[in-house]
């Protein structure tokens, strides 16, 4: 098997030679920094070096902010930098060392903002969303035998895009202050995403339709069901029938933190995939297989054994070998590789993990 037919066989339930071999998270840059000083071979990527599956290739589509918001430094010093990213957001990062960026300022705080950025933005339309050479890289995956995604993070999400345009805090004060700018944003990002999904799938066989949410911390979501059940599940129904309607087997959600209190909604209107099941947050995927076995999962090793070496890493891995025996499960870690993690380590646990989908 392929890459792709693989990978759609262990999410769907049907039979496959064996699992995907992914190292799907990268590391931070302070850890390929440490890697690169411990012997990793210059220039290597560790999916490459050492042979692993490729995962979906995401289509490098617009569904973002149209014309592209040019990030500028507004600020500098020796250890921070004050910045605007993707989407007007204006972030403070430490300029060496890795950390979550302290949020600023967001793009919305009320109608005449969202009117004002969707009319400069948001077009579904605009001409420069689907420019550049993404056919020609759909064409060559293809012949690889890669798995297509439509969407990817930062740019397709229905709560995630709240996040971005009013924040955590105030979007969520949005849901009970402005529940009418809540739905009216998620509608409309619903509806331009279809929009250029429609425009790919008229040249392009496309196997995943990617959310990207983050919409729960390690005690739970940020949103109850009831505000799933009104504002979020519509859009992603929306999303289902587009996906039944083209003949698209998957729709994956990445959100951190713990699900479960919207797992059964999520799968009902039409999510098949869920990771990265973070391990710190209580998830176990073993216990998430019992509770619902028509769920396709990915992640769930925890990233904290590799930085404690080998024994640590195969006790992680024994924990996980049962789920990975059931099926609709792609062992990997439950997030990026943080640079307490060695070289060795993570080779050790590479190595490891191969041998584990292929035994």
């Amino acid at each position: 098997m392929n890459d792709r037919e693989r990978f759609l066989a262990c999410v769907l339930g049907e039979p496959a030679d064996r699992p995907p071999f992914w190292l799907y998270w990268s590391p931070w840059e302070t850890t390929l920094k440490r890697w690169r000083d411990e012997g990793m071979p210059e220039g290597g990527d560790p999916r490459t070096l050492f042979g692993a599956d490729t995962p979906p290739r995401a289509i490098p589509v617009n569904c973002g902010p149209c014309p592209k918001i040019d990030p500028v430094v507004l600020e500098e010093s020796a250890e921070f930098v004050v910045h605007t990213d993707s989407w007007g957001i204006v972030r403070r990062d430490f300029k060496h060392r890795e950390s979550m960026s302290q949020f600023l300022r967001f793009p919305i705080q009320g109608w005449e903002d969202w009117e004002r950025f969707k009319g400069e933005r948001l077009d579904p339309d605009h001409a420069e969303r689907l420019s550049g050479d993404w056919r020609e890289a759909c064409a060559q995956w293809r012949a690889a035998g890669v798995p297509i995604q439509l969407g990817a993070y930062p740019d397709v999400g229905v709560y995630g895009v709240v996040r971005w345009l009013l924040g955590n805090e105030d979007g969520l004060m949005a849901f009970y202050t402005m529940p009418d700018l809540v739905h009216e944003i998620m509608d409309h990002m619903t509806g331009l995403y279809l929009t250029v999904f429609a425009k790919v799938v008229r040249e392009v066989q496309v196997d995943v339709i990617h959310i990207w949410e983050d919409m729960c911390s390690r005690n739970g979501p940020l949103i109850s069901p009831r505000h799933w059940d009104e504002f979020i599940g519509p859009n992603y129904r929306r999303i289902k029938a587009f996906a039944r309607e083209h003949g698209i087997p998957v729709i994956s959600v990445d959100t951190d933190g713990d699900p479960d209190l919207l797992a059964s909604r999520m799968m009902r209107d039409g999510v098949n995939l869920l990771f990265p099941m973070e391990v710190a947050a209580g998830c176990d995927v073993n216990a998430w297989q019992d509770r619902y076995p028509a769920l396709g999962m990915m992640g769930g090793i925890d990233k904290r054994a590799l930085a404690a070496g080998s024994a640590a890493i195969d006790a992680e891995l024994a924990r996980v070998r049962p789920a990975v025996a059931k099926g609709r499960y792609i062992p990997a870690l439950d997030h990026l590789v943080p640079d307490d993690v060695s070289w060795e380590h993570y080779s050790y646990y590479a190595r490891a993990l191969e041998r584990m989908v292929r035994s």
